[in-house]
């Protein structure tokens, strides 16, 4: 984005951050969380929900980055009243069992996850293992060399925590300190490529079948850009080619909004499909320009704790239903440059708890 919009996008952006400036000035206490719990509650399509709010770990990673403090973070989580983590950064080290026996100790289940398998001659015992967790959905990635692991390094240097480079732009990002919203880096592709991954997806799903897990598919911005061959998107060409009984979209509502996509449409189309949420809030939704593509109106994002976004999730949860909805999770990708990113995962959770049992 360049020239006088990405200016103009720039200043609206700024507004939008300093109309929350009293939620965006974080650390520790304060935060004010009955205030920002009050603002969000806006009454509830089912009390139910309010009693599976789960938090995908990524919220608070930079307090589990360190293997003696990933079981103490862990027990913060349920002490705020979170009933279901979604990894994203391992297991601590432990063998699923013990993994499991800890899990049931602070009452917490793991419905899914996004410290996947990997393909190999062991992944059945991978599964096996994913079973014993409780999980039942996960992803299947290919081993490092092959399309797996983490994204790309910044050339030359090691990256610090946090940190992710991303060779579209060539700029690194770290939103262990940045307010702004970014996403991985996701180049066009073509319609073979998709309908290529949405087969391996089908056959990674008959492999776990077996263990009573689906694969799950999480999107960012860049699965709604058109194809380089076709007016169709990532996402639909993946809603048309998985199969419904061996994999399970995962819809990540923020950057489904951030990308302009409207998920009620989605919903109506794709009935059942959406059994998996990411609750994220948003701020700069209002004031995007409307011309920019899903990658583009990144940009002009910051994410925020639930509520004290512009996400009407009383809507979004009136949707469920007809979504299929059976697991969520919040997730706030920038929760560290708050101050305290269990604190704000505890904003969310007041302020998500409050609406959906109101």
């Amino acid at each position: 984005m360049t020239g006088e919009q990405g200016k103009t996008d720039r200043r609206t952006f700024v507004k939008d951050v300093a109309a929350i400036g009293a939620v965006a000035m974080v650390a520790g206490s304060a935060f004010k969380v009955a205030t920002l719990a009050s603002a969000a509650a806006q009454g509830a399509p089912t009390s139910d929900w309010s009693k599976q709010i789960g938090l995908e770990l990524y919220t608070v990673r930079d307090s589990m980055l360190d293997p003696k403090t990933y079981i103490s973070t862990l027990e913060k989580v349920a002490a705020v009243g979170y009933k279901e983590v979604e990894p994203a950064g391992g297991y601590a080290g432990l063998e699923p069992k013990d993994f499991r026996a800890l899990l049931d100790r602070l009452g917490l289940s793991m419905p899914s996850t996004h410290s996947g398998a990997t393909e190999g001659p062991d992944l059945e015992k991978q599964l096996e293992g994913f079973q014993i967790m409780g999980i039942k959905y996960c992803e299947i990635a290919a081993p490092r060399g092959q399309g797996g692991g983490a994204g790309a390094r910044g050339p030359g240097r090691a990256l610090e925590p946090g940190a992710y480079y991303n060779p579209g732009d060539g700029v690194t990002y770290n939103s262990f300190t940045q307010t702004t919203a970014f996403g991985p880096y996701q180049p066009p592709v073509s319609l073979q490529s998709v309908q290529q991954r949405a087969a391996q997806l089908n056959e990674h799903g008959k492999a776990a079948k077996k263990f009573g897990i689906k694969m799950l598919v999480h999107n960012h911005t860049g699965e709604f850009e058109k194809l380089t061959d076709s007016p169709k998107s990532t996402y639909d060409v993946l809603l048309a080619e998985t199969d419904p009984d061996l994999v399970a979209m995962q819809l990540d509502v923020g950057w489904a909004y951030i990308a302009g996509v409207n998920v009620f449409d989605l919903f109506k189309d794709h009935p059942g499909r959406f059994e998996l949420w990411h609750i994220k809030d948003i701020v700069g939704l209002k004031t995007v320009n409307q011309s920019l593509s899903p990658n583009q109106r990144t940009a002009s994002m910051a994410f925020v704790p639930v509520g004290a976004g512009q996400i009407d999730y009383k809507a979004v949860f009136a949707g469920a239903k007809q979504a299929g909805l059976q697991h969520f999770c919040v997730e706030q990708d920038n929760a560290a440059s708050w101050g305290d990113s269990l604190a704000a995962a505890r904003v969310s959770y007041a302020a998500l708890a409050k609406m959906l049992s109101a």
